[in-house]
């Protein structure tokens, strides 16, 4: 049976981390390990980590950001998948065992994602999800029902839930930590995957909450100052043909950079897990 290493990374929020972490373990049957990063928290969080006796633990005396820090828990996992979860979110009845079922039956999907609602809108349902957390089992499992099966090829994925299998990470190496503090590191991650010849996969049967901008709420610079400021660098680096601006506000098209590239090159795609 294959083990999922589910890698959280955590900047205070406390509340948030023991929510997610228990909706974890109500709802996971399936073998994983936890690892644990945490990026300079204050709130008591590192302490509560370290007294769940279980899982890795890596407590950062700075913030690494997202890339940084999950570049760090990529480097200490031992599973034959990764998966990135955000400490904002709550897990549903039968959650991994579905995403890992995705990849499983097309070996040409590499990372798999669940839908949500606050979310980018490619994993973003529409009838608005549950009217609150005490109906978020229920709905998920009806809406797994309902969609059982189901899902699409996506363009990109969004972090906030992603099932990585490790030979994406072999393949491609880990996340672009110049995408600092976060966002657009995902948008990175994924077009890296796509021209390193993996598919991407949005499973609708699966649904995850997010919170949204559950660590971003705890920075000093506001949200919209952050991300355009990753636009900017995201555009550059992939040469998209819109500014910054309308990248953030409007979005664009990852498929028109993956076709402009004829094969993957490691010299300009891998990015290497460094020690430290």
């Amino acid at each position: 049976m294959v083990l999922v290493s589910i890698l959280i990374l955590t900047k205070n929020r406390l509340d948030l981390t023991k929510r997610c972490i228990e909706s974890v373990l109500k709802h996971t049957p399936e073998p994983f390990e936890f690892v644990f990063v945490d990026n300079d928290s204050y709130d008591g969080t590192p302490d509560y980590l370290r007294s769940l006796n279980f899982g890795k633990v890596i407590r950062n005396k700075i913030n690494r950001g997202f890339a940084g820090g999950i570049n760090q828990g990529l480097r200490e996992v031992s599973g034959d998948y990764i998966l990135l979860l955000n400490n904002d979110t709550v897990v549903t009845p039968h959650w991994l065992g579905k995403l890992l079922a995705c990849i499983e039956r097309d070996p040409n999907i590499g990372v798999a994602g669940p839908m949500s609602y606050h979310v980018a809108p490619i994993q973003r349902v529409s009838d608005g999800g549950p009217d609150g957390l005490e109906e978020l089992d229920e709905y998920a499992e009806r809406r797994g029902i309902q969609y059982a099966g189901k899902g699409f090829y996506g363009h990109k994925l969004t972090g906030f839930c992603m099932l990585i299998s490790s030979d994406v990470v072999k393949r491609i190496g880990g996340f672009d930590e110049r995408f600092f503090p976060g966002n657009y590191e995902d948008d990175d991650f994924c077009i890296r995957a796509r021209i390193g010849g993996y598919r991407l996969w949005a499973a609708e049967d699966v649904y995850v909450h997010h919170e949204g901008h559950g660590t971003f709420k705890e920075l000093s610079q506001d949200y919209r100052t952050l991300s355009l400021q990753n636009a900017e660098r995201f555009r550059e680096k992939w040469n998209v043909g819109r500014s910054a601006y309308e990248i953030d506000m409007f979005g664009y098209n990852p498929s028109d950079v993956v076709e402009r590239e004829t094969f993957f090159d490691p010299a300009r795609y891998f990015i290497a897990l460094k020690d430290g």
